[in-house]
């Protein structure tokens, strides 16, 4: 099974060479790399969020596999809807789905299930991959999309058994949570509101950031799947996140008035 990329083209260069040459361009001249229990990263266009992606995939050491957790944005079947088998395809060449890990979080957990089709048109799990390609040709990958129907106790739950899973598996594996942050408010209450959520992350505070994003009404698309990645690297050793960049669209168009927040964090 083959899963087509949906927003080559658009979101990032849909051409090999061109793609290679905005990633490189994008990241930070220079970068301390740490190992890394996972990073929180941003999902929108590379026109406007790659440079903090680049920013926070430059700043961790890539394991040969990474588990991609990121949002729904049309609608899935499952809570927890990951692909178990196959390759992804993108400009930059094909990643394998590394089927041993999915098999056994759903042998954990009856929250995942195997749903290709979730992925098909999804956007925020695809643009994390150019990334992981470029920084470990050799990545294999779990891709996981989770609904927003997901209430704290099933994402605390499946957090658990990603834990499980990595803790039982030989190769070494990090976790990514794909996330926007606040949408179309002013720079100064987009930034208020983010860094409130940001805080949550850096103390790796999960039922903090699911209950601040509620009550604040804070429009940070992917906070669910940023909750299970907050507990799994917690479960896993993690002591604190740490904020790499943060940048809204408004630093790349000019426009502060109606912004969309972006942050790179690794979980360390």
């Amino acid at each position: 099974m083959i899963r087509q990329p949906a927003v080559a083209g658009y979101f990032y260069p849909g051409r090999a060479e061109e793609l290679r040459k905005m990633i490189s361009g994008l990241i930070p001249k220079e970068s301390e790399k740490k190992k890394a229990f996972g990073i929180v990263s941003p999902h929108a266009g590379y026109v406007y969020s790659g440079q903090v992606a680049a920013a926070v995939f430059a700043s961790v050491d890539i394991p040969p596999i990474a588990v991609i957790l990121g949002p729904s944005h049309r609608g899935i079947n499952s809570l927890f809807a990951l692909q178990g088998s196959g390759v992804w395809r993108t400009p930059l060449g094909e990643v394998k789905i590394y089927a041993e890990l999915a098999s056994r979080l759903m042998a954990i957990s009856s929250l995942f299930e195997d749903e290709p089709r979730a992925h098909a048109f999804e956007h925020s799990l695809e643009v994390q991959v150019p990334f992981l390609q470029y920084f470990r040709p050799d990545i294999m990958i779990v891709p996981i999309c989770v609904s927003p129907e997901a209430d704290f106790s099933s994402l605390e739950e499946a957090g658990l058994a990603l834990a499980q899973a990595v803790k039982e598996e030989k190769q070494e594996t990090f976790l990514v949570a794909s996330t926007d942050m606040s949408h179309y408010l002013s720079q100064k209450e987009a930034e208020k509101k983010d860094f409130l959520a940001i805080k949550k992350i850096e103390n790796l505070d999960a039922r903090g950031l699911y209950d601040i994003v509620l009550r604040e009404n804070i429009s940070m698309c992917g906070f669910q799947p940023t909750c299970s990645v907050l507990i799994a690297c917690k479960q896993l050793g993690a002591s604190r996140g740490e904020l790499i960049l943060y940048q809204t669209s408004g630093d790349v168009t000019g426009d502060y008035r109606e912004v969309v927040g972006y942050a790179g964090c690794r979980l360390l």
